[in-house]
């Protein structure tokens, strides 16, 4: 006679946890159950459906994180890591972990990258956190000469794992004053800035509120000061005609570009929307004159 299967269905796993993750808030139950089971089990997400049974360690293991997710603990350091376009990040306590949304001002930064022709472009990430943007342009843009800068010590640690190897050059820096050495020479400054106002504290989603570091999160009574700090910046950084984008929050559609388009060193202010259709990040070009 055969022996009976030992183990835990994983069906029955994934339907307790996702029940479990919807009763707690957690946007993407489903999704998130598969990724959490998924890792667990150090197989593709797309094996799941493979698996006839898991064992009593590795459904102890998978109960322990469902808890913590529960809990509203990001799911991307329950993994480690963060996807980001054609890259994987390591992330944890400490560091902003990079939204899906991000990737579209990344893109944007690719493409005003892919433009410079007769040289290799020289691009800017302010604010780098994990390293996102300036891994991404480094990798689908491998002539670029790429500088990053971030200022606090846990998010530089964790820019400085996602971006060895790559060629690009990471400071610990504040936004408003990193790169003297590259005054007038940058064809793209791109941001992911601090956004949200102080005010709007008990709005914000635990998985960032309690996790996400703060600097990375609030920027003054409005939102806007990091923002104007990297408009001033960007005007030195780059040259005549050289480009910037900057992320902001989806109420600052007519706000965030304003910052640009008030000091009249800008021209080509434009804001963008997300796939939701939601005001996302803007873009603006630097008049031919030094400022």
């Amino acid at each position: 006679m055969s022996q009976p299967t030992t183990g835990t269905s994983p069906h029955a796993l994934l339907a307790q946890a996702a029940a479990r993750l919807d009763a707690a808030g957690v946007a993407s139950p489903d999704a998130d159950a598969r990724l959490l089971l998924a890792h667990v089990l150090d197989v593709p997400l797309g094996r799941l459906p493979l698996i006839e049974r898991v064992s009593a360690d590795r459904t102890e293991a998978y109960a322990a994180l469902v808890a913590r997710r529960v809990a509203r603990e990001p799911l991307q350091h329950l993994t480690g890591t963060a996807g980001f376009r054609h890259v994987e990040l390591r992330v944890g306590p400490g560091v902003f972990v990079p939204r899906p949304e991000t990737e579209l001002l990344a893109g944007w930064a690719i493409e005003a990258a892919r433009q410079v022709a007769d040289r290799p472009p020289v691009v800017v990430d302010l604010c780098t956190g994990s390293g996102a943007i300036a891994r991404a342009v480094a990798d689908e843009v491998p002539a670029a000469q790429v500088h990053a800068a971030e200022l606090t010590e846990d998010a530089h640690a964790w820019a400085a794992r996602n971006l060895a190897g790559t060629g690009v050059e990471l400071v610990r820096a504040d936004l408003a004053t990193a790169f003297e050495e590259l005054v007038g020479t940058v064809d793209v400054v791109v941001c992911n800035p601090p956004y949200i106002p102080l005010e709007a504290w008990e709005t914000v989603a635990p998985e960032v509120r309690d996790h996400d570091p703060h600097e990375a999160l609030f920027s003054g009574p409005d939102g806007l000061d990091a923002l104007r700090a990297l408009e001033r910046r960007a005007a030195v950084l780059l040259r005549p005609g050289g480009v910037v984008g900057a992320e902001h929050a989806d109420v600052q559609g007519s706000s965030a570009p304003a910052v640009f388009g008030r000091t009249g060193r800008w021209a080509e202010v434009h804001d963008h929307a997300d796939l939701a259709g939601r005001p996302r990040y803007l873009t603006a070009r630097l008049a031919g004159y030094a400022p």
